[in-house]
């Protein structure tokens, strides 16, 4: 609205402009009018978030966001202004510490990204100005620029493709950056351009910026000399994006439309949601608790303070007078100040410093993921991948998994397998053979030797050799004839796994944007049909009988995955117009003959049922007429600006109708390595696996039984468009029928089982199987009435909960999140995770808690999007069961420890408040205030949550049962919680009485003399950094020389320091309290046995229990998973607490 007024105060245009006009080569397409360039951003790239100018006012601002940081601020600005008993150094040293670490952190992560950024931006690119080549920066591109790139490089900003150096006006372009497509993809000139770009005098007319890689309208217009302007559409075969790498074309010249921040590449860099861990929300519960034990401290030393000071004499002794100043002060000012005071003398019981070493803890233990060999594929030669640091602990908690099942259960490694012609089946036998080959029918038995006839089997290769985008990829070594080279990569197929020679051939052979159009390709030339590509708009193919056919191809009806299927209008030598069709049967069979189907759907059904992925194709004949309908129909809507998808579909659906079906293809998708053992180990661990794919059911179905998901005693509950339809009544009844009788099995007549116990732990339960589709799904979540729509996702989430495995086949991307979100939200919270491999699998991987991307061949959209990455699904079992376990009791650990040694620090300070008249008398120095968590204790419990392996990895990963015992956040409930807390005070009673007791004795030193105040003090503090520091030496079950380095070092530092503090006079110091102290203390003899007896009693519970207890570490592989969950239930603190 603002700019709206602005810009018709100052007289602009305040249209909103849906379009933009760009001159190629800032020519304009006037003569006579004046050319003034329209104003677009500049082609800099902009990822960082701060500058030299704004870094520390920014850095400082987002910190203090943080609750526990803006805490800690008040507290040094009450030190600062209010007049309390410890130096305000005391918390703003620790607080500094911390803003500085993050800032530092924070800061080096921003130079990082500028660094990327200048990289991108000062690289050189070519720009053909006025017939010259002019080498500049990325950054100095502008839109309207003619760029020339070579093969290999990056486009440096999106460009619309205006010349190609190969023949047929061409280019192959590769975009893993962007979506992770990782196949090439072939990209058009725009038609009628000058071959001399000098000369082109063009303008073009495109939509503004917008995110969508996949959408793009535009057109250009053409001028010539005493002609009318031509008009030629654009869309996204016109447009390469930034990002996107030149292959197999030496060199092409584009426009520049979209520069900079404006290119799709930079607007779909948003920034994820921020994910918080269950630990997290922990943290800040406990901290609410510790938060008033702090202020119930202060309150009842103020209160008792002024109960005290109201008996007679104690207010104002004869040695300690009050000044005027103090008698005229208001006494509730006076209480509210002092209450202040007591905040200040504990505020230490909040650990501040816990915050930057749960950060530290996070970011240094992501790299053991990173580093871990295991994880490295020799295949893509890269290992795992950490995007976010802060989910660590998150992968010991999961409850869910939800799972892709193309390319994530399966290698998206297509291979042909059958063909079904006219009824017949035919399978390949040998690579001498073509359509001779072993040949059956679904009919009886004395129709094997049948086969379809010659026709129609030449019409469906002919199908398969001419319905694709595949491209044949040159090669300098096709001197001995193309076709030999791609018979050679054909010979490769079967090769199971047997040396690197396949893949090089296969991309040597064919180029696609998708695995399954080479392998039906493929399929084509073992029965004597071969693809030998493109000869400008000609698509050449080679017969059985060593024919070349050539075909001219007319258009091109893209697949879309809401019409799943692709068609291609061609003319044939005769004359004839032939349009072929290949898609999924759910899209095709309504558009073909009905008495076709039942021909082909029984095979179709047993290629799915057998875990194949299938296709089926059709043809179609256009006479003269039908064809320059359709013809005139695409073009028209090709050159729409306004809902050009919308009205390219409509045509679409009215060409693609009153087709002949030919038959169908079966590929094969084989499964992952390991992927069965992964999933029955997911399960052994608790969780429930839920297969999400926009697969067909049967294939999907058949997926589920190979990983073991399905038994074959899964009693499956099967909620389809099928089921539904199977009563005869309307469906939404049929729906409410089949929720209410699955409820009633799988959930109320069901026994009743443990939390987490999954069918390893209870075979005697019945098993069931929970299948749905994606538009039965939809009918559950979008139902016509509220109450209904309420009521069946409650009943359809009890019955999926209730199952061991749920597959949802059919999904839509949107779909897969709304179910991640649905059990995200339900009853209890549960920790989800997705994992998946392509751009269909982002939404959910960012839906669930934590997201997993695979680096598979469906391109790295997911491993950009996910928050951890890995190779291969196989790699799950480790990163869950051994990395995520670990993690998980490592920061638990190391949370519950902070509060408990912090309690221990400040309890004898509140109780010496009793035995000071409640002056706020501090009981230790301001440089041990400082130092405890800074320096004394921090290391240890840092390498403790980096290095601690409790169980060894071997035993986690062969006992995926032990998972279960930290499900549900099991040791950062309440029970571990206050059992800390309650060590802490036991802790704190003991070292403060027990030094008391000590002080009992009026002659502590050989010469008579007793200790003072901060000799006492020093005691309690060299007991407690004793103490603390040997628990933890007693909780570590993983002793590297790291943790022997900082353990017995920093009661080393601890020692000398005090040594080094009190033996020398500071200049600056106004008071020099602990001069000399440390050496008098322990010139006494009494003193070294309390500190020893006290250190020995607080220790003398965990001394028996690592006694008695059976032992446990890196040589435990030999122990009982059973013994290991006894000791967990004797010591919830001991890292395995068990939910019953």
């Amino acid at each position: 609205m603002l700019r709206r007024t602005l810009n018709r105060w100052l007289g602009r245009d305040e249209r909103r402009v849906d379009s933009r006009n760009i001159c190629v080569g800032h020519r304009s397409s006037s003569n006579n009018e004046a050319f003034i360039p329209p104003k677009f951003c500049d082609n800099r790239i902009v990822s960082s978030k701060y500058t030299v100018w704004n870094f520390l006012p920014k850095n400082l601002f987002e910190q203090f966001r943080r609750i526990a940081n803006f805490y800690f601020l008040i507290i040094f600005l009450v030190q600062v202004i209010v007049d309390t008993p410890t130096s305000p150094v005391t918390s703003g040293l620790p607080l500094f510490f911390v803003i500085t670490v993050t800032a530092i952190k924070q800061g080096y992560e921003d130079w990082l990204r500028h660094k990327a950024d200048n990289e991108v931006n000062k690289y050189p690119v070519t720009v053909l100005e006025q017939g010259r080549r002019v080498r500049k920066e990325s950054e100095k591109i502008k839109v309207g620029d003619v760029l020339e790139v070579d093969e290999d490089e990056t486009f440096p900003c999106d460009l619309i493709l205006l010349q190609s150096s190969r023949e047929d006006d061409t280019c192959f372009v590769t975009t893993a950056s962007l979506d992770g497509e990782s196949n090439h993809k072939t990209h058009y000139t725009v038609p009628d351009t000058e071959k001399d770009l000098e000369s082109l005098n063009a303008t073009i007319e495109c939509e503004q910026p917008q995110p969508d890689l996949y959408k793009f309208v535009g057109r250009m217009h053409i001028y010539k000399a005493d002609q009318e302007p031509a008009v030629r559409s654009l869309g996204p075969e016109n447009l390469l994006l930034k990002g996107s790498t030149l292959k197999n074309t030496q060199t092409i010249c584009g426009v520049a439309i979209y520069t900079g921040m404006e290119t799709k590449m930079a607007l779909n860099y948003q920034g994820k949601s921020q994910k918080r861990s269950a630990v997290e929300k922990s943290i800040n519960a406990f901290l609410l608790v510790y938060l008033c034990i702090l202020v119930s401290k202060a309150l009842v030393c103020t209160t008792l303070k002024y109960v005290w000071q109201n008996k007679p004499g104690q207010d104002e002794p004869w040695y300690n007078e009050k000044t005027q100043r103090e008698k005229d002060t208001n006494l509730y000012l006076k209480m509210f100040t002092d209450f202040l005071s007591f905040m200040v003398l504990f505020n230490f019981i909040i650990p501040v410093s816990m915050y930057v070493t749960v950060e530290m803890q996070k970011f240094l233990g992501s790299f053991f993921i990173t580093w871990d060999k295991d994880f490295f594929d020799p295949e893509i030669k890269e290992g795992a991948l950490v995007n976010t640091s802060d989910l660590n602990e998150e992968l010991g908690q999961v409850e869910y998994v939800f799972t892709d099942k193309t390319g994530t259960l399966t290698q998206n490694n297509m291979e042909f397998i059958e063909c079904c012609i006219d009824g017949f089946q035919y399978k390949y036998q040998d690579a001498g053979t073509d359509l001779d080959g072993f040949c059956v029918t679904d009919g009886p038995a004395n129709k094997v030797q049948h086969k379809a006839g010659r026709e129609k089997e030449e019409l469906f290769l002919r199908a398969l050799c001419l319905c694709h985008t595949v491209q044949v990829k040159e090669s300098p070594e096709q001197g001995q004839g193309q076709r030999d080279g791609l018979m050679d990569h054909v010979d490769g197929l079967g090769v199971d796994g047997e040396g690197l020679h396949p893949p090089p051939q296969e991309q040597r052979g064919f180029i696609a944007s998708s695995p399954d159009e080479v392998a039906l390709v493929k399929g084509a030339m073992r029965y004597g049909f071969t693809f030998l590509g493109f000869e400008s708009k000609t698509m050449k193919i080679l017969t059985r009988d060593n024919d070349v056919e050539r075909y001219e191809l007319l258009h091109v009806l893209n697949f879309d995955p809401v019409r799943r299927r692709m068609s291609v209008i061609v003319r044939s030598k005769s004359g004839d117009t032939l349009l072929f069709c290949k898609g999924a049967d759910s899209s095709i069979f309504p558009r073909v003959r009905q008495e076709e189907v039942e021909r082909i759907r029984m095979n179709v059904e047993r290629n799915a049922t057998e875990g194949y992925r299938t296709l089926c194709v059709a043809y179609k004949y256009l006479n003269a007429e039908e064809y320059a309908q359709a013809d005139a129909g695409l073009r028209e809507a090709r050159l729409a600006l306004q809902d050009r998808e919308e009205k390219l579909m409509a045509v679409y659906n009215q060409v693609e109708t009153g087709m002949s079906l030919i038959g169908a293809t079966a590929v094969e998708d084989r499964l992952q390595e390991e992927a069965a053992e992964t999933m029955e180990a997911l399960q052994g661990a608790g969780m429930k696996v839920w297969v999400l794919t926009g697969d067909k059911m049967e294939t999907a179905k058949s997926t589920c039984y190979a990983c073991r998901l399905f038994q074959r005693n899964t009693e499956l509950l099967e909620l389809t468009v099928r089921t539904l339809e199977d009563g005869g009544r309307r469906r939404e009844e049929r729906l409410h029928e089949l929720l209410v009788e699955y409820h009633k099995k799988a959930v109320q007549d069901a026994p009743p089982v443990k939390a987490g116990v999954t069918r390893a732990w209870s075979s005697a339960n019945h098993d069931y199987g929970f299948i749905i589709d994606g538009a039965t799904l939809s009918m559950v979540l979008n139902s016509s009435s509220e109450s209904n729509s309420s009521r069946y996702k409650n009943l359809f989430l009890q019955i999926c909960q209730n199952c061991t495995s749920v597959l949802c086949c059919r999904m839509a991307p949107l779909q897969k999140a709304q179910i991640v979100k649905m059990v995200k939200n339900s009853k209890g919270s549960p920790i989800t995770l997705s994992i998946g491999d392509g751009a269909n699998d982002v939404s959910m991987i960012l839906e669930a808690h934590v997201g997993i991307g695979i680096k598979g061949k469906e391109g790295r959209q997911a491993v950009r999007n996910s928050d951890y990455a890995i190779p291969k699904l196989k790699h799950l079992k480790k990163l869950l069961l051994a990395h995520g376990h670990l993690y998980y009791v490592r920061i638990a650990h190391l949370v519950q420890y902070f509060f408990y040694k912090n309690l221990c620090f400040i309890l004898p300070q509140f109780l010496y408040q009793f035995f000071c008249g409640y002056s706020q008398q501090p009981l230790y120095d301001a440089a041990y205030l400082t130092m405890y968590n800074i320096c004394f204790t921090s290391m240890p419990i840092l390498a403790y949550s980096l290095l601690e392996q409790h169980i060894c990895m071997e035993v986690l990963l062969d006992n995926a049962t032990l998972y279960r015992g930290i499900a549900k956040n099991g040791m950062l409930r309440w029970g571990p919680f206050f059992y800390w807390t309650l060590l802490g005070v036991f802790h704190g009673l003991l070292f403060f009485f027990g030094v008391r007791y000590l002080f009992g004795n009026p002659a502590l030193q050989d010469n008579g003399q007793v200790f003072g105040n901060w000799s006492y003090g020093t005691i309690v503090f060299t007991v407690l950094v004793f103490t603390v520091t040997l628990k933890l030496a007693l909780d570590t079950r993983h002793w590297t020389w790291i943790n022997h380095f900082v353990i017995w070092g920093s009661l080393a530092f601890y020692v000398f320091f005090s040594f080094f503090w009190g033996g020398i006079i500071w200049p600056f110091l106004k008071q020099q309290r602990l001069y000399f102290v440390f050496a008098n203390m322990l010139s006494s003899v009494s003193a070294w046995l309390v500190i020893i007896l006290l250190i020995l009693l607080s220790l003398l519970p965990e001394i028996l229990l690592v006694v008695f207890r059976k032992p446990r570490g890196p040589h435990a592989g030999q122990l009982s998973q059973e013994g290991l969950l006894q000791t967990a239930r004797l010591h919830p603190s001991h890292h395995l607490p068990i939910s019953t």
